[in-house]
């Protein structure tokens, strides 16, 4: 480490609190497409992606112009003060991208936490009711009612209560470790079919303006559910008038291989929250989904000082006229393809790996210490990680209980900057020890 990085690093602990984390103690200097070059000049194969935040790779040209150019018009009117066309391009454009072939409207925040807040606001008005369903291994930010939403106490809830009233949470579809003990297709899902049971002894049907859910849980440890798990919960939404809110802030644009992981199971959400790689780096979230629940709430009952910023939404124009021109969910297909290979491959060689999964290039491995027992092995995983960003590489850790490795790389990252994150994934592991 430089004495430049030595020095920051200081004041970054004496200035900024801990509640602040770092994944690495690495400082940037520049980045493009899939490597970050630091301070040193060390170049750092990017498997984290700002966690998920650049699908269309670190500064892609198209973005930096295109924010380049809006910055040079006008930086900030507020749109509740002075409306402006890129605000009205980009909702038109996000009402056809995202699934449902009903009419909708889309609303534009600054955070992923602030859509989903908004979300749920907007499902009560509809609605008239009170109660929220989310799930156990769901993440939904770190605001008071996004914490509340979220399934995991440490680091995200421990010491911040109380929390957000008439929250309630299910068990998710984590069939690796099925919370009913059961084992899928035999199971026929009951656990989506346990919500009607879960009417009855946690909250009534008719009391719950809402359901919640990620398509593949993020911090949750990138969980897929079998492929007819939400179309079992959407159906029983609708038969008792609940909403279904489809949080899509990691898995859009492109993270599992389609524009919205929905699209894998053929369900139609009634409200989708979006946010990270639609902005390309820069700061822009989006409630979008059928236009009577978000046309409903009150004039100024919905809307924010900096929420659909003129720069941010000239950005995220940006990323999705790349991904019409560029073929970037084919690149993304591609990347999750060879990914999950050379993952299958190392669980072959390393018994520590007990599971892979993940939809196209959102994947993730999960460390034990026994493949029987299934016990969670964070120290390993830790070191795995650790040795990983020693020689070059950056990835990250999520899951409950702090024990799987996740990838979130740039879909358009080139094949040899991907062998040579591989190879060092594989070194890492024998470095760290793993059998």
């Amino acid at each position: 480490m430089t004495e430049k990085s030595t020095r920051l690093l200081e004041r970054r602990k004496k200035f900024i609190p801990r509640g602040v984390f770092n994944v690495t103690s690495f400082f940037a200097q520049s980045a493009r497409g899939g490597i970050i070059t630091d301070l040193e000049g060390r170049e750092l194969i990017d498997f984290a992606g700002g966690i998920g935040v650049v699908n269309t790779g670190h500064s892609h040209p198209g973005v930096v112009e295109a924010v380049c150019s809006q910055a040079r018009r006008f930086t900030h009117t507020c749109f509740h003060v002075v409306m402006y066309q890129e605000y009205i391009d980009l909702a038109e454009k996000l009402t056809r991208l995202t699934p449902g072939k009903f009419p909708k409207m889309a609303a534009l925040f600054n955070s992923g936490a602030e859509a989903v807040e908004n979300a749920v606001k907007s499902a009560r008005h509809y609605t008239g009711r009170n109660a929220v369903i989310s799930f156990d291994c769901g993440f939904h930010g770190r605001t008071l009612l996004a914490m509340t939403l979220t399934g995991k106490v440490k680091p995200y809830k421990l010491g911040f209560g109380p929390f957000a009233p008439e929250v309630y949470h299910m068990p998710y579809a984590y069939c690796y470790r099925c919370p009913i003990n059961l084992t899928y297709p035999e199971c026929e899902v009951a656990c989506a079919r346990k919500l009607e049971d879960f009417f009855i002894k946690n909250v009534a049907a008719d009391e719950i303006a809402c359901l919640i859910v990620e398509p593949v849980t993020g911090e949750g440890g990138f969980i897929v559910p079998p492929k007819d798990y939400f179309g079992i919960l959407k159906d029983i939404c609708q038969k008792y008038g609940i909403i279904f809110i489809a949080d899509e802030i990691q898995t859009g644009f492109g993270r599992t291989g389609k524009m919205f992981a929905m699209e894998h199971f053929g369900v139609e959400p009634d409200l989708l929250t979006a946010a990270k790689s639609m902005g390309g780096g820069l700061p822009i979230s989006a409630l979008i989904g059928r236009s009577e629940i978000l046309d409903h709430p009150q004039v100024g009952g919905m809307g924010g000082t900096y929420g659909g910023n003129p720069i941010s939404c000239a950005a995220s124009l940006a990323v999705i006229k790349a991904f019409e021109e560029e073929d970037i969910l084919g690149k993304g297909q591609n990347l999750g393809r060879k990914m999950k290979q050379s993952f299958e491959e190392l669980s072959q060689r390393f018994a520590c790996i007990g599971d892979v999964r993940g939809l196209g290039p959102m994947l993730a491995m999960e460390i034990v210490r026994d493949r029987k027992t299934k016990v969670p092995d964070q120290d390993l995983t830790r070191k795995i990680i650790g040795h990983a960003h020693e020689n070059g590489l950056i990835t990250m850790a999520c899951g409950n209980y702090g024990n799987v490795i996740r990838t979130l790389a740039p879909l358009v990252m080139d094949s040899e900057t991907l062998e040579k994150g591989l190879e060092i994934m594989e070194q890492a592991f024998v470095l760290a020890g793993a059998n």
